[in-house]
């Protein structure tokens, strides 16, 4: 019934093939369209639905100051071998901050409270004796004070405010007016926004910032991490990229495809249809409102070979054809064996069709698993992905052939001779090659098995030990890439030396980033719970991952670091406070509630930061901790876990770890799991498709689980690999998973329903083998060779991720073509053998 479906649909496409044409490329301009509307990331593409994740949010709800609908951007402010905290450095920012708060996309967003929070202004507002003081007074007090007094007000800033004490970096001693640097945060209303968001009133703020930073007019070095500073990261290292590999890339798949086909009409008329492929996914996407998030790249890098496989199948099977099938090169069929071009390319899409419909339905499998996946930017992918595999189907057994036959039948009217040779018939070398795993079978088809086994074994067990990751800036470039001439050679990332700097010697702050949190929910009066949160709060300290100052001293907020903050500067609840105390360690070990009581009546903001108190009754606690922004997100997510298992074990409460490291690691969990999920269902669903297809089509159930098999042999491989060239489980690299089944599949579909056509013209299974892998064979190698050539060049890249996409993409494809023409052979010879008997 497929076959029958398939052949009429090839009978349309041959006999009409310029109305095929027209059709198609109406179809294109109408679904092309759509690409103009494709909506960007979500930004909770990324979220899951964890338990980590539901506390952070219920934190964000519940705690401390309304930040739902303001975003805050850091400036750095540097002067190595110099003092920010001098008088006129702090004038100097004071001055920056009124040149920029005159503009008019910042003045209008800007919290019209506290605009910036940044010691020059608590410095300043001090000296003034005006907590209200405008920027225009601020300087006016700051200029007017010398600098002993201007020194003794930093001092007394900073031991004072621990807001403004977490704007320092990790060097400042307290105690002291110097520092090589500090951070100022402009506090922006409205809607909150990612670092990467390019678009809406607080990136035009941004803009601005950057703007002014890059005046050059301060002493000091302004600089910024975010908005356009990464923006202008993101497109220098695209650009100097895509100019050093563009070229090659273009050039080696030039010369991969003319290796391929021999013949340039065919390379641009395969190109044509990769190309539309593309057209079709990403005006599908565009219509269905379709996000299109950073995991997405996976669908146009797997529909790029996936479309070149097509093409190069349906141009080698029609070339075969036409020289009256794979037994005969073209010198020997001469013209009484020409099949003429409509006919022959009826009869190759006839028998390349339901080959190429199989690789449709697995590969889109392959990717439809993923919709388990508790991501939402991976389960979007599904999507982009399924429409592509489905639009490169269409294209190349409609539009495609019938181009193909149009220009074939124009050029023989003018004389030309549109003959050639598929790539692996005949006698030669690329023959022998293609043929090399039929040799194999035929000496010790079972000793080929078990080393294919031998290394499917390694791969698993390798899989236990990759390295993870969440990592997606680039790299500086290597020094042979900067010594290259103009235009290709690339100079060193400025943004990358400044994020360093930042990393080693500041908090993380900033757009979209949370400190380490521990929340602790039930009856947070207890004397239990005050002493199991101190030995929670020592355990984080001792951890290693604290952001630790220059005298040791860790800033971590809780309600008993608020306790004794309070307690110095309140007498009233100092007395409180001392009087709950009965050991004199620090904390309260009796009349909690009153503690509490007594807090939020001397500091009703410094208590709410910490304490959840509604409607009279306390129901929840929390211990900020803050976190070296060089520490790994595992080490500092354990931590964290470590210090909210003390206070978990403890009587009528929980305490559940979360924040930003915390949400990264139950990601990476996830991801890992979800790996191996994907991987059962998809295989598992492929596995009973093709038993069920080939049982009614060859009556044989068990060339389909034959089929399927060396599919988890590639899967393997790429595990191996990975752990081999210490490439990290990312989310890019755990969707390469997916993409290694579409393309395992793709290959071995091809070869055994190849192989399955050819018994039915012989039944000697060593000659059925060789005709299969020499004729399909082919196809593969062009196909393989072309995408290898693409991908190789990523290698040259200044994304990390696009590196590791690059290398594994390649040996995805190698591992494919090996397993199909090296090891299928001898597994469908042994259940040539076995299975049928």
């Amino acid at each position: 019934m497929i076959q029958t479906l398939i052949d009429r649909l090839v009978s349309v496409v041959t006999a009409h093939s310029k109305v095929t044409i027209g059709v198609v490329l109406l179809a294109t301009v109408v679904v092309g369209t759509g690409a103009t509307s494709i909506p960007g990331p979500t930004e909770d593409a990324f979220a899951s639905d964890s338990i980590e994740q539901e506390k952070l949010d219920y934190i964000d709800a519940n705690y401390g100051e309304d930040t739902e609908d303001a975003t805050s951007v850091p400036v750095y402010v540097q002067n190595r071998g110099g003092n920010v905290l001098s008088k006129e450095s702090m004038l100097a920012t004071l001055r920056f901050q009124q040149t920029v708060l005159d503009e008019e996309a910042v003045r209008d967003i800007a919290n019209p409270q506290v605009p910036v929070v940044d010691v020059s202004n608590r410095v300043a507002v001090r000296l003034a004796g005006d907590p209200q003081a405008d920027l225009q007074t601020q300087i006016d007090a700051l200029e007017q004070a010398d600098e002993a007094e201007v020194r003794d007000t930093v001092i007394r800033v900073l031991e004072e405010e621990q807001q403004v004490l977490g704007l320092m970096p990790r060097t400042y001693d307290r105690g002291t007016a110097t520092a090589e640097s500090r951070t100022m945060v402009f506090v922006f209303e409205g809607e909150p926004q990612e670092a990467f968001e390019l678009t809406g009133p607080v990136a035009d703020a941004q803009q601005v910032l950057f703007e002014r930073i890059n005046d050059g007019e301060a002493e000091d070095n302004y600089f910024m991490l975010t908005g356009p500073a990464l923006q202008e990261l993101q497109v220098q290292a695209t650009t100097d990229t895509l100019l050093l590999i563009g070229p090659i890339a273009l050039l080696l798949i030039l010369i991969a495809l003319t290796f391929a086909y021999r013949d340039v009409l065919d390379v641009l008329v395969g190109m044509f249809g990769v190309l539309l492929t593309l057209v079709w996914m990403f005006g599908l996407l565009g219509w269905l409102n379709v996000p299109f998030g950073n995991a997405s790249i996976i669908a146009p890098i797997l529909l790029i070979g996936l479309s070149i496989d097509y093409g190069l199948h349906v141009f080698m099977r029609y070339r075969e054809e036409r020289s009256g099938g794979e037994r005969h090169t073209l010198a020997e069929a001469g013209e009484e064996r020409d099949r003429g071009i409509r006919p022959s390319m009826q009869r190759a899409l006839g028998g390349v069709g339901i080959a190429l419909l199989l690789v449709t339905m697995t590969t889109a499998i392959g990717f439809l698993s993923n919709a388990t996946s508790p991501l939402s930017d991976i389960r979007v992918l599904v999507i982009a992905t399924a429409l592509g595999v489905v639009a490169a189907f269409v294209v190349f057994v409609t539009i495609v052939p019938a181009l193909k036959v149009e220009l074939d039948s124009l050029a023989e009217r003018f004389g030309r001779d549109r003959r050639k040779p598929a790539l692996g018939i005949g006698s030669g070398r690329v023959r022998r090659f293609l043929t090399a795993g039929v040799s194999a079978a035929r000496l010790s088809a079972v000793s080929v098995v078990v080393i294919a086994l031998l290394l499917t074994a390694g791969g698993i067990l390798a899989f236990g030990a990759l390295d993870t990751s969440l990592a997606y800036e680039p790299d500086q470039p290597a020094q042979w890439q900067q010594d290259l001439p103009e235009p290709f050679g690339m100079d060193e990332y400025e943004y990358l030396n400044n994020a360093g700097y930042v990393q080693e010697n500041f908090m993380r702050s900033g757009p979209g980033v949370t400190s380490g949190q521990i929340l602790i929910e039930g009856d947070v009066t207890t004397a239990e719970t005050q002493l199991r949160m101190s030995r929670a709060q020592r355990t984080f300290v001792e951890s290693g991952v604290a952001f630790q100052r220059a005298d040791g001293t860790t800033d971590v907020q809780s309600p008993l670091t608020v306790m004794r903050v309070t307690a110095a500067e309140n007498e009233s609840f100092a007395a409180t406070f001392e009087a709950a105390d009965a050991t004199g360690d620090g904390v309260p070990d009796r009349n909690v509630r009153e503690v509490y009581d007594a807090l939020f009546e001397a500091a009703p903001d410094r208590a709410a930061a910490v304490i959840e108190r509604r409607d009279g009754e306390y129901r929840s606690a929390r211990i900020i901790m803050p976190v070296r922004q060089d520490a790994d997100f595992r080490d500092s997510a354990n931590a964290m876990r470590d210090s909210a298992s003390i206070i978990d074990a403890g009587p009528d409460v929980t305490a559940t770890a979360t924040g930003e490291d915390v949400i990264f690691l139950v990601e990476i969990d996830i991801l890992t799991d979800n790996v191996i999920q994907t991987l059962l269902i998809a295989l598992g669903v492929i596995f009973l498709l093709l038993m069920v297809f080939y049982r009614l089509k060859e009556s044989s159930a068990s060339l389909g689980a034959v089929t399927v098999a060396p599919i988890g042999m590639v899967v393997t491989w790429v595990f191996g690999a990975m752990w081999v060239f210490d490439v990290p489980l990312t989310l890019l690299t755990a969707l390469l998973m997916s993409l290694a089944i579409g393309l395992g599949t793709d290959y071995t579909i091809h070869i055994s329903e190849r192989f399955a056509q050819e018994l039915q013209r012989t039944p000697d299974v060593m000659a059925a083998l060789e005709s299969a892998t020499a004729g399909t064979g082919g196809a593969l190698l062009g196909s393989t060779v072309t995408t290898v050539a693409a991908f190789v060049t990523l290698s040259l890249s200044a994304f990390p991720d696009v590196r590791q996409i690059g290398f594994l993409v390649a040996f995805a494809l190698l591992s494919s073509f090996v397993v199909a023409v090296f090891v299928l052979p001898s597994i469908l010879k042994l259940w040539a053998r076995f299975g049928e008997a």
